[in-house]
């Protein structure tokens, strides 16, 4: 059942339309102005990761960039992850330094992943901390400085 309203629209529509060339064109254009109606082009993967890498440039205390330049590379890797998340992206975050805090393993990779970043951000020779052994003196990213910092932004995600 359409309204009155309705009905006059159509018929308007119909009039003007009455003496026009029909054009495969015109119909797509016609239909693509509502495909998108209420909804953002932006992929809503994208737009989650963006909210969070956005956080983390904003909250993560990491002076030379290796640390958030890797953190917001794994949050754009870990897509399953993310997508758990989709009205409370931080939560997602969350999960993420969770995960690299509580298994070592991981830790110790990711600290590795940061060493290597910022050997190539900077043009020097990293120094990869060994499991069970002390940081060098100039590495800049040990494996419980790293910890460290992760748990510092965990807690104002938490906050």
């Amino acid at each position: 059942m359409t309204s009155e309203k309705e009905e006059e629209n159509l018929r308007i529509q119909r009039d003007i339309m009455s003496g026009r060339q029909f054009s495969m064109a015109e119909a797509i254009a016609r239909e693509g102005g509502n495909f998108l109606k209420g909804e953002s082009p932006v992929p809503k993967m994208l737009q989650l990761t963006t909210e969070i890498n956005v956080f983390i440039a904003n909250n993560l205390q990491d002076s030379l960039g290796s640390l958030q330049a890797v953190l917001q590379n794994w949050v754009k890797q870990d897509k399953a992850i993310v997508s758990k998340y989709l009205n409370s992206p931080l939560s997602a975050l969350k999960e993420i330094i969770e995960k690299i805090i509580e298994n070592q393993e991981l830790l110790y990779d990711f600290v590795k992943q940061v060493d290597f970043q910022w050997g190539q951000m900077y043009g020097e020779r990293p120094y990869f901390q060994s499991p069970g052994q002390p940081a060098h003196p100039d590495d800049e990213y040990t494996h419980e400085s790293v910890k460290q910092q992760l748990i510092e932004l965990l807690n104002k995600i938490e906050s």
